[in-house]
């Protein structure tokens, strides 16, 4: 015997009886909302308006807690499905379902009324949980694909009662949409009841060898597979086996609500007005004055360390030995000689800008010092007159330049560096 409920709503008011833990599916069709709609499609005038819905419980914002509702597509059915518990018994549901027109905006409210009755039957102690791999949620629901599972499922089980408890999307369980690739679904976790205990081949996946191959994400070796491989595709490493008869309960202890009413404390007393006043100005000060007392005694070290502890230029030059600062007043000397040299282009070239041989005759010009000769000796700037081998420049003046005038260079610096600084200057 296998049990479960589908229920097509076609009336402004429906009623359905279901029983607990008991699948129970209600299917929204759009054709029957359409003539809500106006204006009416004229004979023969097949309309396609998408149309969606909205279900609720009466009074409320969103529906039970055990009643999902799915729609793929604004052009296909919706389908209210869920199984109620026992606590639900008794109690009258009332489904409000608005149906929206996208096209004209118009919408359509129906009820769905839902009676939960009792049973004397004790729900099936033994329950096991198949994740199909190869279904979407709405396509399980469809009463055709739904009892052959079941079929295949007493085959195997060989159970007196079955039932459908719960259908669950893959996706509730924390699954990821899948790809829009090869025809990948969803999946969908199916959970039925029998009264017997479990068969030999659904106990196989318990077995060390299969959960050594699960552990290795390989697929378990089951005997019935076969069975269902035809239409659904198991995962059997996710199978569930429960026994609710061997499952201790657990029972919450909640705390007592009470009346909700705050006990009677008296009336509040406010603090008195004869306080004392409190001066804040010794707080004030120290406040103040400990952080401009630090600033100060740092200001004062900084300023010694600064103004004070200076060794100062005729300390520094006391230790620096005499060859050294003669090379570092003779560059600076220099550098201040191009810079005026370089505002007055019709004098004197310097020697450093000489050529080394002559460029008319071929000869080569003499240094303006022997080798032997000291020059750290010598004054670092010497006049034209006083220089004895003077060396004139070639007069050769190209269209547009000047032929500059003969000059002296210090011996202390080279020919290269001396034309390095001129053509620096002067570009």
């Amino acid at each position: 015997q296998m049990v479960f409920f589908w229920f097509f709503f076609m009336y402004p008011e429906h009623w359905v009886f279901v029983t607990p833990t008991v699948i129970t599916v209600n299917s929204l069709f759009r054709e029957y909302f359409k003539g809500e709609f106006p204006p009416y499609p004229k004979p023969g005038d097949t309309s396609n308006d998408p149309i969606t819905f909205n279900t609720n419980l009466k009074g409320y914002p969103d529906r039970p807690g055990w009643l999902r509702y799915i729609q793929r597509t604004p052009h296909s059915d919706g389908v209210l499905y869920g199984s109620p518990t026992a606590e639900h018994v008794g109690k009258p549901t009332i489904i409000e379902i608005t149906a929206y027109n996208r096209r004209t905006f118009e919408t359509a409210r129906h009820n769905l009324v839902i009676n939960i009755m009792g049973t004397e039957e004790f729900p099936l102690p033994y329950q096991a949980e198949f994740y199909i791999k190869n279904m979407n949620v709405e396509e399980m629901l469809a009463s055709e694909v739904l009892g052959d599972f079941l079929g295949a499922v007493k085959n195997v089980w060989q159970p007196e009662r079955l039932n459908a408890i719960n259908i669950t999307s893959a996706l509730d369980r924390g699954g990821r949409v899948p790809l829009p690739i090869n025809n990948l679904k969803e999946g969908v976790y199916v959970m039925v009841g029998a009264d017997v205990p479990f068969s030999s081949c659904l106990r196989e996946v318990e077995t060390p060898q299969n959960q050594l191959r699960c552990s290795q994400e390989m697929e378990p070796v089951i005997t019935c597979d076969k069975k269902f491989r035809m239409q659904f595709h198991i995962d059997w490493c996710k199978i569930s086996l429960v026994d609710i008869t061997k499952v201790v309960p657990v029972h919450n202890s909640r705390p007592d609500p009470g009346t909700g009413v705050l006990p009677d404390i008296g009336e509040y007393n406010p603090p008195s007005e004869s306080l004392k006043s409190r001066d804040y100005f010794a707080d004030f000060l120290v406040t103040l004055a400990v952080p401009c007392a630090v600033a100060l005694v740092l200001f004062v070290i900084l300023g010694y360390s600064m103004c004070c502890r200076r060794e100062g230029v005729e300390k520094r030059n006391m230790q620096t030995p005499d060859i050294q600062l003669v090379h570092h007043s003779s560059i600076q000397k220099s550098t201040k000689e191009l810079r005026s040299m370089s505002k007055h282009r019709e004098i004197s070239w310097p020697l450093s800008t000489l050529p080394v041989f002559n460029p008319v005759s071929g000869e080569v010009v003499p240094p303006i010092h022997p080798d032997s000769y000291e020059s750290t000796s010598m004054p670092l700037m010497q006049t034209q007159t006083n220089l004895q081998n003077q060396i004139q420049i070639p007069q050769q003046q190209p269209s547009g330049m000047y032929t500059p005038a003969s000059c002296v260079v210090p011996s202390s610096i080279t020919h290269n560096s001396l034309y390095s600084m001129y053509m620096q200057e002067n570009n």
